[in-house]
């Protein structure tokens, strides 16, 4: 091969995740036009035991904080039993809106006197319901993992008659098919292990111990445009999307706590294009802003433009709670708000370390049921359950340590006005809760008083083990790697504590990277991760040949949406990412080997990168670009396809503190998104210092 001559090589579609798409357009966000399915349908309350028919829903409901509602749905009577979702807004909770002058306006709005309410069905022992009643009632009725029901006012957004509803099966709404579309290698050998039966018997375990998601979503200004500039009914969708997504994630034992909602009235705060990649990253760059004044786990853009081909939804894998990537972009696709929150349920899934599902892997629900939650394409009727190859997934991911900002739980006295026996969460005045079915699965709780047995000590937490606490040093979390710490059972609690680990700066890898969020990006594991075993970095003379040349295989970023800029030769470790060795084809999906020849001394040296194939459009980021944080040279790191001289300002504190001697690691403050840095070692002092925002600072 000449020198400076590339090839492509096909590669079959192996890889590690694809897009999350959808086999039809976007919809329109005015809903319900023209010839909309279903019945008329009258719902009423059910109040201080009077009859089904004396109380309708004109009389003021708004404070009530339980209750029935009475309806028939295909000749069938049921009664829904509701609460309003207390834990739907956390304390603190904002909205945010531009005025004409481009300056932010942020409400305050009380967040416990709102009409979004949670329930079942009495008598449906796997039913759930979401329902809506700020203006009629709307909201989704599952019976079943098979039959769920639609309901709306009728005629639509009509607030003055509610009286008046339309009730229709999911499966009502046009159809089109879609099937899971990739196998990863490693999760191929380790899903086929599991039969039928355990994937069943799975479904059922617990996670452990209950995570809590504090979620901020933005409306982006499209999608404020197609609800017809309405500011309350932009806010009301997002309402909506976020109390679906909070009743898929349930299944997963994590609650959401929305801490904001935002709405771009006037312009984008960030660039929203067709090309969802670079709408994710500019996002994501936004959202660090945002988190300095409205901290959160996770933040999610909701947009009313359609993205290329048919992606619909974009995430980082593994991103949650770090700094730069924990968070995602989706379409507000569909007729429903719950098409937009299984595509965000999706992507967040994607924050949390879960893949698609391999084909067979979704026993839970059927295809014409919307199938699970983690498919590689979606839907009509949309999916709402997660498969057990999911939970496997999470299980792992959280074992490692990933996730940590979950384990902070909002303060659950403000999140509850009042603990209610059989929601399935521990509350104040509760010891274990068994959740709303007939039998309780835990050996460790009586159901009907929500208090643990005789002898008894925890019902769960990786610190509870046949309802006695571990003693104390029993390991509870093992180290994730160089900058991981691990976690041992202190023998009070049931639960593993905190995640601890390494302060961002401190060397890994025998002195190849540095830490990161407790991770350890090098060269070397991101070319394996893209090559598999055997694989290592190319000679440095490959980055400075390859991504000089400003095009889709060598490069350091877009600029719009198609041209490529080439890397100046001290950011030329920062762009494409240039291997040796390992596989022949990709690991990853949809993209195309390229080798370059070039010459380095006497010899020729053949660098292999990777690109994607035109036209298609991942919800993940491009494994062929070097991750940001990778060292790039002494005290230096990646950060926006630059390498930039990086001030570690906590590391520095340590080790002074520590007088050269010992580490500085991270402990997150009780019910607090910020951490503390605390020095450890033969000679630090018990100096405590609050850790920047800011983890990683770029100095330009």
């Amino acid at each position: 091969m000449r020198p400076g001559y590339r090839s492509a090589r096909g590669s079959p579609a192996l890889g590690l995740l694809l897009l999350l798409r959808l086999p039809w357009p976007v919809w329109g966000a005015e809903a319900f036009q023209g010839n909309t399915p279903g019945e008329p349908v009258i719902l009423h309350w059910v109040l201080d035991g009077r009859p089904w028919r004396m109380v309708t829903l004109e009389q003021p409901v708004s404070k009530l904080e339980v209750g029935l509602v009475a309806l028939k749905a295909e000749g069938q009577e049921l009664l829904l039993e509701l609460e309003k979702n207390h834990r739907l807004l956390a304390p603190g909770y904002t909205e945010t809106h531009y005025s004409p002058d481009g300056q932010p306006v942020v409400l305050f709005p009380n967040h416990t006197d709102h009409c979004h309410y949670h329930g079942r069905v009495r008598g449906f022992l796997d039913s759930w319901v979401v329902l809506s009643i700020c203006s009629g009632m709307r909201g989704l009725i599952t019976l079943s993992s098979n039959t769920s029901y639609y309901v709306h006012p009728w005629p639509a957004g009509d607030s003055k008659d509610f009286l008046t509803h339309k009730i229709f099966r999911t499966e009502q709404l046009l159809s089109w098919k879609g099937a899971c579309g990739y196998r990863d290698p490693g999760d191929k050998r380790d899903m086929a292990s599991l039969s039928c039966d355990t994937q069943i018997r799975e479904r059922r375990e617990s996670l452990g111990s209950p995570r809590y998601l504090e979620l901020y979503i933005v409306a982006d200004h499209t999608l404020f445009l197609t609800q017809h500039r309405n500011l309350n009914h932009t806010k009301q969708r997002l309402l909506e999307v976020a109390s679906y997504v909070d009743q898929i994630l349930r299944t997963l034992d994590i609650q959401v706590a929305l801490t904001g909602l935002e709405v771009w009235t006037e312009e984008d705060q960030s660039r929203v294009t067709p090309d969802a990649n670079a709408t994710l990253w500019a996002f994501l760059q936004w959202r660090q802003g945002l988190w300095a004044r409205q901290p959160h786990d996770s933040a999610q853009l909701l947009t009313g433009r359609a993205f290329q081909g048919a992606t619909v939804g974009l995430a980082p894998v593994e991103g949650m709670c770090r700094a730069e990537s924990s968070g995602g972009v989706s379409t507000d696709h569909s007729e429903l708000p719950i098409g937009a929150a299984a595509t965000m349920a999706h992507e967040i899934g994607h924050s949390l370390g879960l893949s698609h599902d391999p084909d067979g892997c979704c026993v839970e629900a059927a295809a014409e049921q919307g199938g699970c939650v983690m498919a590689a394409a979606t839907r009509h009727p949309f999916p709402r359950v997660f498969s057990a190859c999911s939970r496997r997934q999470l299980r792992a991911f959280f074992r490692k340590g990933g996730g940590a900002c979950l384990s902070n739980a909002p303060d659950s006295g403000l999140l509850v006005p009042r603990a209610y026996c059989g929601n399935g969460f521990v509350e104040e005045g509760e010891e274990c809760d068994c959740g709303a079915g007939q039998e309780c699965p835990d050996s460790c709780c009586l159901a009907h008083n929500c208090s643990l047995r005789a002898g008894a000590q925890c019902t769960h937490g990786d610190c509870c083990a046949h309802c006695l606490l571990k003693p104390a040093g029993a390991p509870c979390r093992r180290s994730a790697g160089d900058c991981d710490l691990p976690e041992f059972c202190t023998g009070a609690s049931p639960y593993c504590p905190p995640d601890i680990y390494l302060l961002d700066g401190s060397p890994c890898a025998r002195g190849r990277g540095y830490c990161r969020d407790g991770a350890c990006p090098t060269l070397e594991h991101q070319c394996q991760q893209l090559w598999g075993p055997g694989s290592r970095p190319a000679p440095e003379a490959c980055f400075q040949v390859v991504n000089s040349a400003g095009d889709a295989h060598g490069n350091c970023g877009q600029q719009g949406d198609s041209s490529f800029l080439p890397c100046a030769q001290s950011d030329a470790q920062c762009g494409k990412l240039q291997c040796q060795g390992g596989e022949q084809s990709a690991l990853a999906p949809h993209m195309v080997p390229v080798d370059s020849t070039i010459p380095l001394g006497s010899r020729q040296v053949t660098c292999k990168g990777a690109f994607v194939l035109p036209g298609t459009h991942l919800d993940l980021p491009d494994l062929g670009l070097v991750e940001s944080g990778t060292q790039c040279g002494p005290r230096m790191v990646c950060q926006e396809r630059r390498c930039q001289n990086t001030t570690f300002r906590e590391l520095d504190l340590c080790l002074t503190a520590c007088h050269g001697h010992g580490t500085l690691r991270t402990l997150p403050e009780p019910n607090s998104h910020l951490e503390k840095p605390v020095p450890h070692g033969p000679a630090c002092t018990p100096k405590v210092e609050s850790k920047s925002q800011d983890p990683v600072s770029g100095e330009k």
